[in-house]
């Protein structure tokens, strides 16, 4: 019983702490920036319509935090399936190409339809994420997504549709501002319209993932033990990872092409609490926020009053340890 409790209490831990985190994230996020609001100042400035910082605090910031938090949530979880689905520690959105996929598309509607009704973004985020998925499935011949292929296959299918969104830029530069923005990952200038295209998606997605984490548990045994256990494997794998593509792709459309979340978040939780997704996916989801507002806040502070995209930010936290992993896999198939 002790054994339990205390087994419970060490996976608890790094949820609080990560909880913690985001709440002090959120709260320095809320008092930097080109105006500096006192910290005493920031609770009544977010809940008294009156106060002169009202504005800032309410219409400005706290909209940015959230979009930050939400897509955090859904690139760190999408991570999370994708790495235990395939058992791959490279897999995560951005690095088997279901985020270039949606970038793609983003990219085709902001050059091609600039007067487009705003919901008409998401929905092309989603459906390029959705053929990179195709593509891949595709490509990899059978749904069993063999660890060893899986990263080269994405890997291809990411640099087609880089190129083709260089392709757009290239041929309509008036726009490329807005576009490379995008394309890099910011959070500048959200709004409350994107906290609300963005909240059911999340509010939906993430729950029925933690949902299935016996499914996922299962999944982490190996092929012939989950068909063993009854699970149909092609079938609830193809599922798993739709719900994974969903997540990042209307992640990607609300931020743009962040990277590095999705890979970091899932392994530093899977190194705190281990494997059992119970913990681990909203461990990991916590851990995604914590780093897309810590990536946002230093992009914001860095050369103030200019702004570091959150996702070139992220690139910079992200990479060294994507080099890390690489080397660690290495050391583990040749030890």
């Amino acid at each position: 019983m002790k054994r339990s409790a205390w087994t419970v209490g060490k996976r608890v831990l790094p949820l609080l702490v990560a909880l913690a985190i985001l709440i002090g994230l959120a709260f320095i996020y809320a008092h930097v920036g080109a105006v500096r609001i006192p910290y005493r100042d920031v609770w009544p400035a977010l809940v008294d319509a009156k106060h002169p910082s009202y504005f800032i605090i309410h219409q400005v910031r706290l909209p940015r935090i959230l979009v930050g938090i939400l897509a955090g949530f859904g690139l760190a979880v999408g991570g999370a399936i994708l790495q235990s689905i395939v058992r791959n520690p490279l897999a995560s959105p951005d690095v088997i190409g279901i985020t270039k996929g949606a970038g793609l598309m983003a990219a085709a509607v902001i050059f091609l339809f600039p007067k487009s009704p705003s919901y008409l973004l998401p929905i092309a985020a989603f459906g390029g994420a959705l053929l990179a998925f195709l593509l891949l499935l595709l490509l990899s011949r059978r749904l069993t997504l063999r660890p060893s292929s899986l990263a080269l296959v994405g890997v291809a299918i990411g640099t087609v549709f880089q190129a083709g969104t260089q392709y757009l830029i290239v041929r309509h530069p008036s726009d490329i501002n807005m576009a490379l923005l995008w394309l890099s990952g910011s959070l500048w200038s959200r709004s409350w319209h994107d906290v609300y295209s963005l909240l059911p998606w999340i509010a939906v997605l993430i729950p029925l993932v933690w949902a299935n984490y016996a499914k996922l548990n299962i999944f982490q045994l190996g092929d012939d033990i989950t068909a063993s256990l009854g699970l149909h494997i092609a079938k609830q794998r193809f599922w798993l990872l739709l719900l994974a593509v969903a997540l990042a792709g209307i992640s990607v459309s609300a931020v743009g092409a962040i990277g590095f979340v999705g890979l970091i978040a899932p392994h530093i939780a899977r190194s705190l609490v281990g494997g059992r997704h119970q913990w681990l996916i909203p461990l990991a989801a916590l851990i995604g926020a914590d780093l897309m507002l810590l990536g946002d806040l230093l992009g914001r502070v860095l050369i103030i009053p200019r702004e570091v995209p959150v996702g070139i930010m992220t690139a910079v936290i992200g990479a060294p340890y994507f080099l890390y992993l690489l080397r660690k896999e290495r050391r583990r198939k040749l030890g």
